[in-house]
């Protein structure tokens, strides 16, 4: 297997051929090179970036590393570290599947299939899949698609007892981990609003917070997230110094949505007052609670979610 340093330097691949290449979107890309001089590509006379496939195996090592559960920060450290001692690491192998292959498996598959690779703790598999699913769906399919439906499955099998609750938390871990890596891969703009997610009070279900977050921040805003079971008057505290646009919080148990009920009082006394959304299973089991909470329903799906904070957020 030849190393990094054994391919050609010869500029000649455009920003959108890399982008399909590794499964790096161009503005992340770019973000990259500002943030951590991960690369320096060609300009040609039209000033259009021009990539090596000394580059492009690059940013499949990083790639890869982030996926592994890595953030961005440490992997192009890693990466640099190998620069300075010349012990380059190995390319990644190219998985290209033929187009019939993408279209003869549809999410459901992935899904199914993931679920069963993580069930039997075998991470190396579950990683080409997720590699797969990234190379023929958009993000808002892995996401909702292949990772909701293993989790929803994992969650299910547990509560029928056909798998132990240290199965349902590993894979989970695994699943979270991969999703915090997407999350720390997409820029963060320090020049759009500033929207804070977190899960209520007592609520320490994170993942469909962390995937709005993840989804978020993909459309471009700039996405602060706390995590799970965060008390209600630290996070004012932190907004009164963070200035937030919106703050979103989520609830899957109706203990955890009647958390949500004086939220949007304590938040009305900060300067300026950010805009307060809310949504999770609770609301859409029990929709009943929607009328208890003052501030924004943000819709039954996460897609509807992003779509309200289209709205809220201008």
């Amino acid at each position: 297997m030849p190393t990094i340093v054994d391919l050609p330097e010869e500029p000649k691949y455009t920003i959108k051929t890399v982008s399909i290449q590794t499964g790096i979107r161009p503005i992340t890309l770019r973000a990259w090179e500002r943030r951590y001089s991960l690369l320096s590509p060609f300009r040609s006379d039209n000033r259009y970036r021009l990539y090596s496939e000394r580059d492009i195996a690059t940013l499949r090592w990083i790639k890869n590393r982030l996926d592994g559960g890595l953030s961005i920060s440490s992997a192009v450290r890693e990466f640099k570290d190998f620069q300075k001692k010349e012990t380059w690491p190995e390319a990644m192998p190219v998985l290209q599947p033929g187009p019939s292959l993408h279209q003869a498996r549809p999410p459901a598959s992935f899904a199914s299939q993931l679920t069963q690779t993580l069930l039997c703790h075998d991470e190396t598999t579950a990683m080409i899949l997720l590699g797969e699913a990234h190379a023929s769906f958009d993000l808002t399919t892995i996401c909702l698609e292949i990772i909701v439906p293993c989790l929803v499955d994992i969650g299910e099998k547990w509560h029928r007892g056909e798998i132990r609750i240290a199965d349902e938390h590993y894979v989970t871990t695994f699943l979270r981990g991969k999703l915090m890596s997407l999350l720390q891969a997409y820029p963060n703009r320090r020049n759009m609003p500033n929207i804070i997610t977190a899960t209520a009070p007592s609520e320490l279900h994170e993942i469909g917070s962390l995937i709005l977050s993840v989804l978020l921040r993909r459309d471009g805003y700039r996405v602060e997230y706390l995590g799970s079971d965060v008390p209600v008057e630290d996070l004012v505290d932190y907004a009164r110094f963070e200035h937030p646009a919106l703050i979103i919080l989520s609830a899957t148990t109706e203990k955890a949505a009647l958390e949500l009920v004086h939220v949007q009082e304590k938040l009305s006394k900060l300067h300026p007052v950010p805009q307060f959304g809310f949504g999770g299973g609770a609301f859409v089991v029990k929709p009943e609670l929607r009328q208890l909470i003052l501030g924004q329903y943000l819709g039954d799906t996460l897609n509807e979610a992003c779509q309200t904070v289209a709205r809220l957020v201008k």
